[in-house]
This record gives structure tokens, sequence and C-alpha cells, in this order.
């Protein structure tokens, strides 16, 4: 057969008109018979891997006069995939591994913050344990203090006190002195707060000074231990039998008592009996007593002319009393202006 249709070749090889798939396209530009270009090219149909591809059904043969009804598919190979398809990765946005790490930093900072807390409070409450065990211990030290300080007070009251002659007479020696005239010698001591001008106040009874005073002769000396020291009468009291003097030197003050002995409580009393200074006698408050109007303190520690304006001191080294008076052919009567008296009359020194 040499025309017609073969169906393992759509395309009659016989045919001057079939079309030619290596023929190109603009080839149809040298033909002259528009005729002989063909039908259109064949259409291609993605079907998977291969297309589809339907040719058109060529003309009848001159042989045979058979007209196709029909055209046959006919499948052509298309390029095939790359041989290694590689996939791409899949990466999780930045942004959410660092919200993952942010969540992760914040809860780990919560059980720190949670952890501390709890030391926080527990440190606090061991704190508050501590003070008030402190607190229950101090009350219960000052509470024994207290008890031992009555026991003590009660056990003065019964014994009269423990006066300590040798320990108080060498503490409040330095602040006594022998205090010396043209006409008399009697016993001065250092008292109270410093004066305004700097120096030492000193009291002393006023008979002691009293003639050089009337005389309008205020010069004094102040003297122990070989030593001498100038002094001025600046105040005088005659009715109290109190007199004040002043040095520019400083000496240690003595410290006035807050309140009066007890009869029976030992005393010591320092000054200048027929002008030897330094002379310690130690005895008992005797009584009180009121002689023309004015309160006395009565107590047996010997005393002598000089002893004239001398501390008297209890056992805690406090001045309690200025002997000032001896009772005449007798012993062991001695009387002292109590200090009370004394800061009543002179506040500046005590």
């Amino acid at each position: 057969m040499t025309a017609g249709y073969d169906p393992s070749n759509p395309v009659a090889s016989g045919s001057s008109d079939a079309y030619d798939p290596d023929r190109p396209r603009h080839a149809a530009a040298e033909v002259d018979d528009p005729e002989r270009l063909g039908p259109h090219p064949p259409r291609m149909t993605s079907t998977g891997s291969f297309a589809t591809v339907t040719a058109p059904v060529p003309a009848q043969g001159p042989a045979t006069g058979a007209q196709p009804t029909s055209s046959w598919p006919v499948s052509a190979p298309v390029t095939p995939p790359p041989p290694h398809s590689v996939q791409p990765v899949a990466f999780a946005p930045r942004r959410s591994r660092l919200g993952a790490v942010s969540l992760v930093l914040a809860i780990l900072l919560l059980i720190v913050v949670g952890v501390q807390a709890a030391f926080i409070v527990d440190l606090e409450h061991k704190a508050d344990k501590a003070d008030a065990a402190a607190k229950a211990a101090q009350a219960g030290d000052a509470s024994r203090l207290k008890a031992l300080e009555d026991r003590a007070d009660k056990l003065e009251q019964k014994t009269g006190g423990n006066l300590d002659a040798a320990e108080v007479s060498s503490s409040v020696r330095p602040s006594v002195f022998r205090v010396s005239t043209k006409y008399a010698i009697g016993t001065g001591f250092a008292l109270g707060k410093a004066p305004a001008g700097g120096g030492t106040d000193l009291i002393t009874n006023y008979h002691v000074v009293a003639d050089a005073y009337t005389r309008g002769e205020k010069d004094i000396s102040l003297e122990r231990t070989d030593q001498r020291f100038p002094g001025k009468i600046v105040e005088v009291h005659p009715d109290k039998d109190l007199a004040v003097l002043h040095t520019d030197e400083e000496f240690p003050r003595l410290t006035a008592a807050a309140g009066p002995p007890k009869v029976g409580e030992p005393v010591l009393v320092i000054g200048s009996p027929l002008g030897l200074e330094d002379s310690v006698t130690t005895g008992v408050v005797s009584a009180f007593r009121t002689l023309n109007g004015e309160s006395l303190m009565q107590f047996d520690a010997a005393i002598n002319p000089g002893n004239s304006g001398g501390p008297v001191f209890n056992a805690k080294k406090e001045v309690v009393g200025v002997a000032t008076l001896k009772a005449q052919q007798a012993e062991g009567i001695g009387l002292a202006i109590p200090i009370s008296v004394v800061c009543d009359t002179v506040p500046a020194v005590c």
C-alpha cells in the first residue's frame, strides 16, 4: 500500500502533504502552496510524566479512498525530572526560637527569685527569733542585776556599809588641800562643776577665811604634799559658815552625794588637824541635829582644829558633808554641814 493511513505511523509516509515535525515551522515561507503546510502541529497535554500527543488525521490516500473518522493518541516521552530531587529543608523562624529561649529564661528567673524570697523570709524569721531571745535574755539580766543591787543595799543596811578607808582616801586626797591665810589654817576641797573661766572652785568654812576677808585680804594659799598654789576668796556665806575659793590651777573634782547618809552608816574624814594635811579618820553617822536653826550631821570620826572645811565621805567616795564643829571637852562628837545645804547655798559648784 502506497498511500493511506498506517496505524503504526499516523503520518503517511507516502503523502507529500504530511506534517514533518523535523521541518522548521518557518519553512512555510519557502513553499509556494500554502496547503502543503498541512494542519496545525500537534498539541501536547500533560498527563504526569508523559504527554499525550494528538495527531491530526491525514487526508484520504489515493489508493484506498478510505476516510479516517478518528485520531489515535500517541505517547511521547518528555524531559524526565532530575535524577536526584532535593527537597528544601524547613527551618523554624528565628523569632520562634528567641521566644522559646526567653520563656525558659523567664521561668528560671522566677525560680531563682522564689528561692531567694524563701531564703530571705527564713533569715528574717531567724533574725526575729534571735532578737526575741536577746530581748528576753536582756530582760533576765536586768532583773538579776536589780535583784543583786537590792541584796547589796540590804546587806549594806545590815552591816552599815563596807567602807574601804584605804581605797576611798587614795582616790579623794588629790582633791583635798590645806587652806592657809595670815590668820588661820583650815581645809578646802574641789567640788562639782568647772567654772566658766577655767580653773577650779573649792569649798571651805567661812570662819577659816573670815579674818582675812573682813580685812579685805582675799589671797589665800592651797597646800598639799609640799606644794603651794595661789587662790582667792570669791564668795562667802557667813550665815551658813561657807566660803568659795578659786584657783587658776586644774584639780580633780569630787562628787556630791545625791541624798543624806543613814544613821549608822560609816564615813571618812580628810583634813589638816593642827596643820597636818591629808589626815584621815573614820567613824559613823551618829545623828542629825538642828542647832541655832541650822541642820547639822553628827558623826564620831575624830576631828580637831584645822579639820574645819574638810570633806566627809561615804563608802561611794561621795561628799556627804563639810566638817565644821567639834564639841569642847568631849571626844567623838563632830558636826558637819550636810552637802544638800552646800548645794542649795552655792548651786554653781554642785
